[in-house]
């Protein structure tokens, strides 16, 4: 029993021999793992190459496209006559004429499109978010993600088995947007589902703590807190509807002349025109204009997309 206590003595004795004025020697056993170490700069390096590798790769097939494109067809977009004339009276062999009509048809059924997707998807969205916890929640979520991975060619046939075969009415400019709506409610009832939930809960709480009823804090707080991002999702669902072709092949043959009237005759479009054009490959000028009409629509989804990212980034609001 003396010897432990002897050595547990001089062990007290040797460490308080090295303790002086409150200093303590600490052993450091962590790894290293400062910046300048130099496997972590190794890997930094190879992760920064792969990415960046990766990138490059991705944007081959982009950058191929869009220099086939533009160098094809740009030269008709440098005219005025492409934005103010039509292709009637023209044939495939003709030179001139221009793409007003597609253009304008295509803005039209856009905008009825947007005008029916945008109250029903913002309705939807408000009712899952806001109102939805019990079963028929789950079963209006679940139609939405059915309404998800339609293919258009599969609305398209739904719209014309309803309107044609089963109302017998003619195929028109507004049974495409049918077709369209059915593509693009998914769209906005999951962007702006998300953008719902993005808001603090605070906000409501705060709300609902000085009595204001609970509609007039979803659109007093809640969707002007949120709309900067529910717009993107709008511009975004709108730009996808505004390039698919299977509903405006099916339901919306293509004319020539500009239409404007939705439920009488055809209304031209722009994936209708590139349509028009693709079948008389054989001739120059026909081909000039696919590729100018391919241009068109390329940069008319390109502004939607860029006016989506800018509201987004400048439209939201800040704590």
């Amino acid at each position: 029993m003396g010897l432990p206590r002897r050595a547990t003595a001089l062990a007290s004795a040797a460490s308080s021999s090295h303790l002086q004025d409150g200093d303590a020697q600490v052993i450091d056993t962590t790894p290293d793992f400062t910046p300048g170490s130099a496997s972590r700069r190794t890997k930094d390096l190879a992760a920064t190459i792969v990415m960046w590798a990766s990138f490059g790769l991705a944007m081959i097939p982009l950058a191929w496209i869009l220099w086939t494109v533009a160098s094809q067809g740009l030269s008709l977009l440098t005219s005025s006559s492409w934005w103010s004339l039509s292709q009637r009276n023209i044939n495939a062999t003709d030179a001139g004429g221009g793409a007003a009509h597609a253009i304008q048809g295509t803005l039209i059924q856009g905008a009825v499109t947007a005008a029916i997707s945008v109250p029903l998807g913002l309705l939807t969205a408000v009712y899952l978010v806001e109102y939805g916890h019990g079963r028929l929640a789950k079963w209006v979520s679940f139609m939405v993600d059915i309404l998800s991975g339609v293919p258009s060619i599969v609305a398209a046939l739904f719209v014309y088995a309803v309107w044609v075969t089963t109302f017998g009415f003619q195929r028109v400019g507004f049974a495409v947007c049918l077709a369209l709506v059915l593509l693009m409610i998914p769209v906005v009832v999951r962007s702006t589902e998300e953008m719902l939930k993005l808001v603090p809960n605070e906000l409501r709480e705060a709300s609902y703590a000085l009595g204001v009823p609970k509609w007039i804090t979803i659109t007093r707080i809640v969707l002007p807190t949120a709309f900067s991002g529910i717009v993107t999702g709008i511009l975004l669902g709108l730009a996808r509807v505004m390039g698919e072709t299977a509903p405006l092949l099916i339901l919306g043959p293509y004319t020539k002349s500009i239409a404007t009237n939705l439920f009488s005759g055809y209304m031209p479009t722009l994936p209708t025109m590139i349509n028009q054009d693709r079948s008389e490959l054989g001739i120059e000028t026909a081909v000039e204009r696919m590729w100018a009409t391919a241009l068109t629509l390329i940069l008319l989804v390109l502004v939607l997309n860029l006016a989506g990212r800018l509201i987004a980034r400048f439209g939201a609001v800040r704590s």
